[in-house]
């Protein structure tokens, strides 16, 4: 992008956007207000944290989010998936082929993803749900080694030895900034039509901020091309 005449702020965050006047106002949390005709949001997302011990200190030492970017590397070992929702039922699935055993923790006192997945998950040989499960703390020296949590019903603490953690109970569209100018969805996820436009004339958004389905790199790479390719045909209609 340096090869192009781009000017790059670095530094800064984007802190409210308001359109008066046919020009989109966005300020900065330096005071500074950046005045366009049009307007690309591509702020992507952050998965949700579990948030308790372990979970920092172990990432990327068995500590994971994304079962299609990390999974292979858990080939042949034991693994656990927090979270029973789509994702984590899902996540499961995917990893039951290629890891040794498979167990969902799960909050509640059952599943919350579609029937039709959590079938899918009871079928295979290697996976396990613990229901009532609530994680208390991520174990390991150099590496995850286990992982304890506490049984909602007992009360009794427990443990299980594993290899690798997956903590899959969501993410969070990076678009707290937007307040009520840009419509999003009880999510936060922006929502957009298949060419990338709000309901904003001139404002755009693309990649995981917005309530595309899938998030993968080449999905929003995609919904990046769209959305400038419809900010440049507004740009020569307006």
């Amino acid at each position: 992008i340096k090869d192009y005449n781009v000017d790059i702020m670095t530094g800064v965050r984007a802190e409210g956007l308001e359109k008066t006047d046919d020009i989109v106002h966005l300020t900065l949390d330096n005071g500074a207000v950046l005045k366009t005709r049009s307007l690309i949001i591509a702020t992507g997302a952050r998965w949700k944290k579990i948030g308790v011990p372990g979970e920092d200190t172990f990432a990327n030492k068995g500590v994971a989010y994304c079962p299609h970017c990390d999974g292979p590397l858990f080939e042949g070992k034991d693994v656990a998936v927090i979270g029973g929702g789509n994702s984590g039922v899902e996540a499961a699935i995917d990893l039951a082929g290629i890891c040794k055993s498979v167990t969902v923790l799960e909050y509640g006192e059952s599943l919350k993803a579609d029937s039709v997945l959590q079938e899918r998950l009871n079928s295979l040989p290697n996976t396990t749900v613990i229901t009532h499960a609530a994680t208390q703390e991520i174990k390991g020296d150099d590496r995850v080694s286990g992982i304890a949590y506490t049984c909602n019903e007992t009360n009794q603490e427990k443990h299980v030895d594993l290899n690798g953690v997956f903590v899959q109970i969501g993410l969070s569209p990076n678009t707290e900034w937007l307040g009520d100018t840009v419509q999003r969805n009880r999510m936060g996820e922006i929502e957009v039509d298949r060419l990338g436009n709000t309901n904003i004339p001139g404002v755009f958004a693309a990649g995981d901020c917005t309530d595309q389905r899938y998030k993968q790199i080449i999905i929003s790479m995609g919904s990046g091309a769209t959305a400038a390719l419809s900010a440049f045909d507004y740009l020569i209609r307006n």
